[in-house]
C-alpha cells in the first residue's frame, strides 16, 4: 500500500521504516501538517497516516476522496481531529492505536508529579548557573494527600495504582466504567463533581469529548480545594486555559503540569526557538513560578514508538487484505466526538 506520512519527525521515520520491513509498504514521508493546504501531497497515496495534530476535518477529506484516498491512519489513540460522521460518508476507513503502551504515559504523568511539586525543574535551572540555594525550593509529599484521577483505562488505572500503593495517597477515582481491581487496592470511585472538590491533586486521562471539554474550568476551581494541583497528559482542551491563569493570578491553584495544549497545533512538535510565539495565552503560562509545560512527549519512549508503527501498519496492512478492522474508529460506536478546529 502507498502511504503518505505527514508530521513525519525524525524519531517517526525511523521507527516506521523499521517496522514496515514486516509489512513492505510505499512510505512517503511529508514534514508537513496534514491541512486543506498540503491535502494535495496525497496525491497518488492510497492512505495517508497522520498524527494528533493533523487536521482531518470535512474539506480535508473531500480533498482525499478526490485524489483517490480511501484510508486515514492515526498513528496516535485520540481521534477528536477527525470528522468521523464525514468519512463515514465518503466511505473513508478511520483506523487509530487503541494501545501502546499506556506505562509510558502513566510514568510520564507521576513524573510530572513530581518535578512540579519538588520544584526539580526550577532546582535543575538552578544548579546550572552554579546557584545551590535552598531558599524557594521547599515542596510537598505526594504521600498522605487526597488524589483525584479522572479516567481509570489503562493509563489512568496505572497513575491510580502508584498512586495508591507507591504513594500511599487517598485515591478518588471517576469512570463511567469502575475499575475492580482498583477499587480492591483501596481506589473510591465517586461522582466527578466530587472528584474535582475534594482532591489536592488531579491528573486527566479521559478522552476529549462534548462533555469532558473544559472539564478544568472556572466554576470548578472556584469549588477546588485551595492550592490544587493539576497534571495533564491526555487532551489539551480538557483545561480552560484562560480559567487556570486566573486561578494561578489569585493562588488558588498551587502548580500545573501540562504536557498538552489546547492550541498545541501551531506550537508543539516544532523548534520555534528563534521565532516568536503568538500566543498571548501560552507565553502568560511560562511566567509562572509553579506551571511545567512539555511539548506532548509523555508517550516518546522506544517501546511506545515501536508498538504505536506496528500498530499503524498492521492497521493498513488488514485494510489491504480486506480483512476486519478492529482497530476502526466510527462516530457510531465512540458517540461521534465533534472534531476540533485547529486555529491556522
Amino acid at each position: 500500500m502507498r502511504v503518505a506520512v505527514f508530521s513525519a519527525k525524525g524519531y517517526d521515520r525511523r521507527f516506521l521504516e523499521a517496522s514496515n520491513r514486516r509489512f513492505g509498504h510505499d512510505l512517503i514521508f511529508f514534514d508537513a501538517r496534514l491541512d486543506t493546504a498540503t491535502a494535495q501531497l496525497a496525491d497518488g497515496a492510497d492512505a495517508v497516516c497522520v498524527f494528533v495534530n493533523d487536521c482531518v476535518d470535512a474539506d480535508v477529506l473531500a480533498a482525499l476522496d478526490r485524489l483517490g484516498v480511501r484510508t486515514v491512519a492515526l498513528r496516535c489513540a485520540g481521534f477528536n481531529n477527525v470528522d468521523l460522521p464525514a468519512a463515514e460518508a465518503l466511505e473513508i476507513a478511520v483506523v487509530r492505536v487503541p494501545a501502546y503502551s499506556p506505562e509510558a504515559v502513566a510514568e510520564f504523568t507521576i513524573g510530572l508529579l513530581l518535578a512540579l511539586d519538588r520544584k526539580i525543574h526550577r532546582a535543575w535551572a538552578r544548579v546550572r548557573e552554579n546557584n545551590f540555594a535552598l531558599d524557594g525550593l521547599i515542596g510537598r509529599n505526594v504521600h498522605g494527600r487526597v488524589a483525584g484521577v479522572v479516567g481509570t483505562g489503562r493509563i489512568g488505572a496505572l497513575v491510580a495504582r502508584a498512586l495508591r500503593l507507591g504513594f500511599g495517597c487517598e485515591v478518588l477515582a471517576s469512570d463511567p466504567y469502575e475499575d475492580e481491581n482498583l477499587k480492591a487496592i483501596g481506589v473510591r470511585y465517586v461522582p466527578r463533581a466530587q472528584l474535582l472538590t475534594e482532591s489536592d491533586i488531579i491528573s486527566l486521562h479521559c478522552p476529549l469529548t462534548p462533555d469532558t471539554r473544559h472539564l478544568i474550568d472556572r466554576e470548578v476551581i472556584a469549588r477546588a480545594r485551595k492550592g490544587l494541583v493539576i497534571v495533564n497528559t491526555s487532551r489539551g482542551a480538557l483545561i480552560d486555559t484562560s480559567a487556570v491563569i486566573e486561578g494561578l493570578k489569585r493562588g488558588d491553584i498551587g502548580g500545573i503540569a501540562l504536557d498538552v495544549y489546547e492550541q498545541e497545533a501551531d506550537l508543539f512538535f516544532a523548534d520555534l526557538s528563534d521565532e516568536i510565539v503568538q500566543d498571548d495565552v501560552f507565553q502568560r503560562l511560562l511566567t509562572f513560578p509553579n506551571v511545567l509545560i512539555t511539548g506532548h512527549q509523555a508517550f516518546l519512549t522506544e517501546e511506545a514508538l515501536t508498538a504505536i508503527c506496528d500498530t499503524t501498519l498492521g492497521n493498513l496492512a488488514a485494510v489491504e487484505a480486506g480483512e476486519p478492522l478492529v482497530n476502526r474508529v466510527s462516530s457510531a460506536s465512540h458517540m461521534g466526538c465533534p472534531v476540533q478546529p485547529i486555529v491556522p
